[in-house]
């Protein structure tokens, strides 16, 4: 309810005394809850205000499970910019997803052609031909990319970070989650432990294709990644809330909880995956056989440098998905509440096709010009998404919300980095594995000598 209000030279300032509660219930739940503010006193300093309140209980007919309706929005999420931008998202994945088959289909075959006329050339005719593209690096494409540990350790967390949100929005579209305070964090936390063999299984078994030897510590950096993330960024937010008494302050018994459940669940799990990922799917079996020196990289334009496509990779995945982020923040930071979990999932889907689409193009046209780094470049560029979704938080902050101080701008930062990590992890190891298949079909048809 509203506390008080200054008049309009702001020179006055006013208190509402009296609070009149209008109770709704349906046989033994309350159902509907109403408040008015009433009795403007003027604040003057060193005088005592009485305070008073009623309450009015009166039978309603709203059933307990719809009790939420009259709160939630439908004119919010029915603007005509929520379709059209669904709309606008599956035009860019039917354009993409045509532009990958095209890669695929087209071109491909044509070089599929040039190679194996070059095959029945002779030494001498193929020494004065014009050889050059994505055929010449079969020989370092598969070979492991630099910070094996780390960068398997990532690919694992991204792979549950996606399990994760996936489960999770279905049980929202399921179980009305948004009644319930707290309901939809406890339900990822809880998910977030059960999931954690889908990470011991990724990242252990891409380390062992790697040729990683220090699996433990591969396991142990894989485990904890996310959570030492999280939780460092909630205990730093929480000392700045603890300085201001505020009611977001975490309670001890529960940072507790938080480190029993990553040591005594997490770390368990993620150990029973990395044993499996290493034994059913460790072993490298590559199409092509790796070079033992690895092979120069050629010049080439600027705008084919992995730099220049990791910043521009992110960018149709963001244009993809920006209009729901602005419905998210404001659930998130306003009051609004978010319910429409079939158009989260919707996005989800679209995004992990543009990710795909747009990394597999990137990553051909890194082969083309003879680069053989496509690991790393294709993580990066589909996690340079989270880049422009924290720049966007920027934007959110300044322009659509009033917030401010030392504590407000700590927790919104604090918060939209890590969920902003998190996203670009999970669009990186999206944009990885399906990248990874991409590679190793077309060097699985190429005929190598």
């Amino acid at each position: 309810g509203i506390v008080g209000e200054a008049d309009e030279n702001g020179e006055d300032y006013y208190l509402w005394t009296y609070k009149k509660l209008e109770i709704g219930y349906n046989g033994n739940r309350i159902v509907d809850v109403n408040l008015t503010s009433e009795g403007k006193v003027k604040l003057v300093p060193n005088t005592k205000i009485q305070m008073s309140y009623s309450v009015k209980w009166k039978k309603s007919d709203v059933k307990f499970e719809d009790r939420f309706d009259k709160y939630l929005d439908p004119s919010f999420f029915q603007h005509r910019i929520h379709w059209f931008s669904i709309f606008n998202s599956f035009m860019m994945v039917i354009f993409l997803v045509g532009l990958v088959s095209m890669i695929l289909m087209r071109t491909l075959r044509k070089d599929y052609a040039r190679y194996s006329k070059e095959e029945e050339m002779d030494d001498m005719d193929r020494d004065l031909g014009d050889e050059y593209g994505w055929k010449q690096v079969h020989g370092d494409v598969f070979r492991p990319s630099s910070h094996p540990l780390i960068f398997s350790s990532l690919i694992g967390s991204g792979c549950q970070i996606f399990a994760v949100s996936l489960i999770v929005i279905v049980v929202a579209m399921i179980e009305d989650l948004y009644t319930e305070r707290g309901s939809m964090l406890s339900t990822a936390i809880f998910v977030y432990a059960a999931t954690s063999p889908v990470n011991g299984y990724f990242g252990g078994s891409l380390y062992a294709r790697q040729g990683g030897r220090r699996w433990i510590k591969q396991m142990f950096i894989g485990a904890f990644l996310i959570p030492a993330m999280v939780c460092g960024t909630a205990f730093f937010i929480n000392f700045i809330a603890i300085y201001y008494h505020a009611s977001r302050a975490i309670p001890f018994g529960t940072m507790v909880a938080v480190c029993c459940i990553c040591f005594f669940v997490i770390l368990p799990l993620n150990l029973v995956g990395t044993i499996l990922g290493r034994n059913l799917s460790g072993q490298p079996n590559f199409p092509c056989r790796v070079n033992a020196v690895p092979r120069p990289i050629p010049e080439k334009k600027w705008f084919m440098e992995p730099a220049v496509i990791v910043c521009l990779g992110g960018i149709l995945p963001f244009g993809s998905i920006f209009i729901e982020m602005y419905f998210i923040f404001t659930s998130f930071w306003a009051y609004k509440i978010y319910y429409v979990y079939g158009f989260m999932m919707l996005v989800l889907v679209i995004l992990c096709i543009v990710t795909v689409c747009v990394t597999i193009v990137c990553t051909y046209f890194l082969l083309n010009a003879e680069d053989y780094r496509w690991q790393w470049t294709s993580f990066l560029s589909a996690a340079s998404t989270a880049i422009y979704v924290y720049m966007y938080s920027f934007y959110y902050y300044f322009f659509k919300t009033k917030m401010y101080g030392l504590f407000q701008t700590s927790f919104y930062f604090g918060y939209m980095a890590v969920f902003s990590t998190a996203l670009g992890i999970m669009c990186g190891a999206i944009g990885y594995m399906g990248t990874s298949a991409f590679v190793r079909k077309i060097y699985t048809n190429v005929k190598i000598d």
